[in-house]
């Protein structure tokens, strides 16, 4: 799929208003366009309530997700090369991982995206299992939550200054092979 440079501003827009967004979760949109740097005009162009805006982002934050996890081509990859692009690919968003943190009700964004997710990556660490590249003495659908966690833990952490941004990724996946890979 082409993105267009329109889509592109878009999808900038909506990265710096859900970092916004978790910055300052009551914010008006006034001053969620002050933070961002657009007119109110703008904004209100862009997307007319709050209400809608949270459910604008919602809906891209679930399809990026999707995307990511697509992405990492965890069927066909091994499961080292995958869990790496998953990890690139979800921290290339990371405004909107932790919009999804703060916001995120059961059915909002893409219906039954976190089914999805959920089954995509239990199959996903359930085959790493069988391959060996994971222990087994944990459950796939407990290291899909390890995994989720050690995530929007670090990326929440970047967000408040605690961790750097620098390594990052190389962060995610040593706090979670250490803990599931086989010794």
């Amino acid at each position: 799929m082409t993105v267009t440079s329109r889509q592109m501003e878009d999808n900038k827009l909506l990265a710096a208003l859900a970092l916004a967004m978790v910055e300052n979760p009551r914010a008006t949109l006034q001053e969620l366009a002050v933070a961002v740097g657009v007119s109110k005009a703008t904004l209100y162009r862009f997307c007319q309530t709050r209400d809608r805006l949270v459910d604008r982002l919602m809906s891209h934050s679930s399809q990026l997700i999707t995307e990511a996890i697509d992405m990492a081509k965890l069927e066909t990859s091994s499961a080292r090369e995958a869990l790496q692009r998953l990890i690139a690919n979800h921290l290339e968003h990371r405004e909107l991982t932790a919009f999804l943190m703060c916001y995120w009700k059961d059915g909002a964004g893409v219906p039954n995206a976190e089914a999805k997710w959920e089954i995509a990556l239990d199959a996903f660490f359930l085959r790493g299992q069988r391959e060996g590249a994971f222990r087994i003495d944990v459950a796939a659908p407990a290291l899909t939550e390890i995994w989720v966690s050690i995530l929007i833990g670090l990326v929440d952490a970047e967000r408040r200054g605690r961790v750097a941004r620098a390594g990052l990724a190389g962060l995610v996946e040593q706090a979670f092979l250490r803990g599931a890979s086989v010794q």
